[in-house]
């Protein structure tokens, strides 16, 4: 955890303003998920394991082949094998299906991520449901949203858990504050409401989900302690609908062409105690905590827990 863990503002009683945000980057939650990660790939190694995270693409989309290089090259630094299958943007549902199963009966892959958005003629939940929950590193299967709104140990979404490990790391206070999320989608907002609200040092909050179909909005935004955005839509979290002094976290994104347009304007910061940065912010975690996924898959695979 960081050593500044509270500063600018935020205090573990309320919050006040600052005139100044502190920034919450990611990069530094990252790093340290990452030697974690690192550490136990060496371990899992020197047993004979090496731990494995499979990536499956469909079709040409350049940022989607941008962010499988990524992980790639991420993977090759921890030590993970990382397998690929590019399908053409052609294939067919039952193409992508055959794919994964081989995944799911190959034992040397721990891990396989189904890298979103597929083309639109295909079925992106049809093949979550195929794929093996354990084997699930997005923590997106049907299974493994049970496993968490049950508090029942299995692989977390990893934006949720990025934003969790992110207030931890620089030291917000979360446990019997005021959380109002932004957002109520799958990837995001409904699991990060479950995962705040468990019983946890890091958790443990009052959480309010709130979305874009109720027309007074702001009014549950102004009052949080925390907000995280998660809605994907540029600029709708603006400075009149945060509370002075409240810890900012920009979860959703939309992209316009390489440009990444947060749900967070920029001049939020005036008014927050915190704030995370537009870019650099809840991104650096979300891959961190892939590979915490993997690599949990790769020890449970090999009766290590």
């Amino acid at each position: 955890m960081s050593s500044s863990a509270v500063s600018s503002g935020v205090v573990s009683s309320g919050v006040v303003s600052s005139g100044t945000a502190r920034l919450l980057p990611g990069g530094p939650v990252a790093q340290q998920v990452l030697g974690e990660v690192a550490a136990e790939v060496a371990a899992l190694r020197a047993a004979g394991v090496t731990p494995s995270l499979a990536t499956v693409l469909v079709g040409d989309d350049d940022a989607s082949a941008g962010y499988i290089r990524i992980k790639q090259r991420q993977a090759a630094e921890l030590g993970f094998a990382s397998p690929h299958v590019h399908l053409a943007a052609s294939a067919s549902q039952a193409d992508l299906h055959r794919v994964i199963e081989g995944f799911n009966s190959d034992a040397g892959v721990h891990g396989v991520l189904v890298q979103h958005p597929i083309p639109g003629h295909l079925d992106y939940d049809r093949a979550l449901q195929v794929l093996d929950p354990d084997k699930d590193v997005d923590g997106m299967h049907p299974v493994n949203m049970g496993r968490l709104a049950l508090g029942l140990p299995g692989p977390l979404p990893c934006t949720p858990a990025g934003i969790e490990a992110l207030l931890a790391f620089h030291g917000v206070p979360v446990a019997g504050r005021e959380v109002v999320v932004l957002g109520r989608g799958a990837t995001l907002g409904r699991p990060l409401a479950m995962l705040l609200a468990q019983k946890r040092p890091t958790a443990n909050a009052a959480v309010t989900v709130v979305h874009t179909g109720v027309a007074d909005w702001p009014r549950y935004t102004r009052r949080a302690e925390i907000l995280v955005a998660a809605v994907g839509v540029p600029g709708i979290v603006r400075p009149e609908h945060v509370r002075a002094g409240a810890v900012v976290v920009g979860g959703g994104v939309r992209y316009e062409g390489r440009r990444l347009l947060p749900d967070v304007d920029e001049s939020c910061a005036r008014v927050a105690g915190a704030i995370t940065p537009r870019v650099g912010g809840v991104g650096p975690t979300t891959v961190a905590m892939l590979f915490r996924n993997a690599v949990a898959a790769a020890r449970r695979a090999a009766g290590l827990g």
